[in-house]
């Protein structure tokens, strides 16, 4: 699993990449990799307008928001299904 943290590094983005992070840590999923898509044109080819985005697998799971911890877990375990 590839979570990607979409936006251009602003803190808001710079957030919602550390709440995925303590997600990933809170589940103990070793296996999932956290990357940092920065560049507008992908952002844009993957249908987000608003940033921060987040992505798992290429699917974008929200975007215009900064998540909590919680309702990222929440999506993780979702998509898990």
């Amino acid at each position: 699993m590839t979570i990607q943290v979409l936006g251009s590094g602003c803190p808001s983005c710079q957030k919602l990449k550390a709440h995925a992070q303590e997600a990933i840590a809170t589940l103990g999923w070793n296996d999932v990799e956290i990357s940092k898509v920065a560049d507008m044109n992908t952002i844009m080819e993957m249908g987000v307008m608003l940033t921060p985005a987040l992505a798992v697998d290429d699917e974008v799971l929200s975007s215009g928001k900064i998540l909590s911890v919680q309702d990222i877990i929440s999506l993780l375990q979702e998509k898990q299904k």
